[in-house]
Formats: C-alpha cells, structure tokens, sequence
C-alpha cells in the first residue's frame, strides 16, 4: 500500500466514523424528542427518517468502501454484495427523497396564511408518515434490479459490468434492462433535486420578503426576534443547498470518469470518498441550526462539569 492509498484509507475511516455517530446521536435525539412530547413535530419525523438513512448508507457503503481502501478485496460473497450494494441504492433514494419532502413540507409551513395555504397546512402533517412509507417503497422498487445482477468480484475479462467497485459488481444484463435502468434513476434523481430547489426558491423569496417587513417594521436600529419558521427554513435551504452541490459534483466527476480513455485511480479514489459526503456533513448543519441542541447541552453541563468527590 502507498502513501495515497493509506492517505484515503485514514480519511475514510475518520469520514465513516464520524459520520456514524453524528447520525447515530441525532436519531436518538429526535426519538427522544419524539417520546417526550405529547404531538411530536412532522419536521423531527422526517429528520429522523433522514438520519436513519444516513446510518444505513453509510453502514452498507461506507464501510465496504474502507475496507476496500485499505487493501482487502474478495471479502464478500454474491450474497453479501446484493444486500448492501441493495442497502445503498434504496437509502440514497429515500435520503434524496427526505430531503425533498423536508424542502417541500418547510416551503408550506413558511407560506402565506391564506385560505388555500392554510389547507394545504392542515392536511399536510398528515400525510407526513405515509410519504415516508412510500419514499421507502419507492426505493425499493427502484433498486430491485441489484438484487438480481449484483454479484461478488468478478476475474474474468470476458464478463461485461455496468459497475465495477473491486470488492462487489454489477454484471450487464440485457441492453433494453439496462437503459430503462440508465434513464428511471437520471430521471428519480432530477426530479427530486428539480422539486427540492423549487421549494428552497420560494422560500428564499419569502424570506426576503418577511425579512424587509419585519425591517420596515422594527426599523433599522433594532434586530427583531427570528421566528422559528425562519430559523427552520434556512436550515432546510442549507441543506438544499449543500445536496445540490454535492449532485452535481458527482455528476460532473462521474461523466469525467466515464469519458476519461486512460482511468484515473486518484480521480475514482475522490469519486468514492465524496460518494456520501452528504451523509456526514448534514448532520452538522441540523446541529447548528436547532436550538435544543444547545438547551439539550446546557441541560447536561452542570452534570459533566459537577465535582466527583
């Protein structure tokens, strides 16, 4: 093992870590509180939804991806590759999908309190739980052809992939297969990004618009009080924001990939590193943005900081 291929094994190893418990704390946050209160918040449902999501993804893709990094290959059998290359397809549609959702059910919450909003916002904490459900039937239907051509690595120069991460691949199957594959999952994807960043432009033109009211208002000596709606929108079109880039990141570098005549392995090397980097960095970003996180740090400081004796 070189110097680069060690350098890519420790910065997975940290990357997957860290991303773990991060989304391992949140998802215990939210259950928690979820449990202690009497009408738990459609926003910390979806929040939830997406830091489960995160810890599969990373579980089934992540870990694979170090042990790969750091130099062990044919640990896997045919069976093994279907369940977690399965794993990762379903839990990065139902992240894209979470993301969406949050972005959309955010985008209501912040309109307008006119008569058709304001059903819209009555009937829409509702229907949060059966879309989850259906964001992750979706996915599972969407990803069922991995597990009929996923299959461990494979030697044979003469076998055909349509995917090749050394530790598992996915074996070509027919032509018309193939394309309805290469077109459903573009199409899934874009869908999803093009109605996440619908939604975060709206809010972004309701925001200024509430944020030059609230100014005429309050005048331009005093910082008025920020509503939770408010602070709850930015973290949303935050994370938009960091989804949409990290997309088109990975796609620009994927078609480089694919077009490059001589492959790159320090190029596929970045590929796979940044492949779920939004699995670790978002949870971040809903740290800083929820104030119960500090109240729920200030809460348990007098304990950590009591004298043991």
């Amino acid at each position: 093992m070189d110097v680069t291929e060690l350098s890519f094994g420790i910065v997975n190893v940290l990357q997957v870590s860290i991303g773990i418990s991060v989304n391992v704390f949140l998802l215990l946050f939210y259950i928690h509180m979820a449990s202690t209160s009497h009408r738990p918040s459609s926003s910390d449902l979806i929040l939830t939804q997406l830091a489960l999501a995160n810890i599969i993804l990373l579980l089934s893709k992540g870990i694979p991806d170090t042990v790969s990094a750091w130099g062990l290959r044919n640990f896997l059998d045919d069976v093994g590759c279907k369940i977690l290359m399965y794993l990762y397809r379903v839990t990065r549609g139902v992240a894209i999908c979470t993301t969406c959702l949050l972005s959309v059910f955010q985008a209501v919450t912040i309109s307008p309190g006119t008569s058709w909003w304001a059903e819209v916002k009555a009937k829409l904490p509702k229907c949060i739980i059966p879309l989850c459900v259906l964001s992750w039937v979706l996915n599972m239907l969407i990803g069922i052809d991995i597990l009929i051509y996923a299959t461990g690595p494979q030697n044979s120069s003469s076998v055909r992939f349509t995917l090749d991460l050394t530790y598992c691949s996915k074996v070509s199957s027919s032509a018309g297969i193939n394309l309805v594959v290469a077109v459903i999952l573009p199409l899934w994807d874009l869908f999803s990004v093009g109605l996440m960043s619908v939604a975060s432009g709206y809010m972004v033109f309701v925001l200024h618009r509430h944020h030059r009211q609230v100014r005429h208002l309050h005048g331009p000596g005093r910082s008025p009080r920020v509503m939770p709606e408010v602070r709850a929108a930015k973290r949303v079109i935050a994370l938009v924001t960091l989804y949409v880039l990290l997309y088109g990141r990975q796609s620009l570098m994927l078609s480089v990939i694919l077009n490059m005549q001589k492959k790159s392995t320090l190029l596929m090397s970045c590929h796979l590193l940044m492949a779920f980097a939004f699995s670790v960095i978002s949870p971040f970003l809903m740290i800083h943005s929820d104030r119960r996180m500090r109240m729920f740090w200030k809460r348990e400081r007098p304990f950590s900081n009591s004298d043991p004796s």
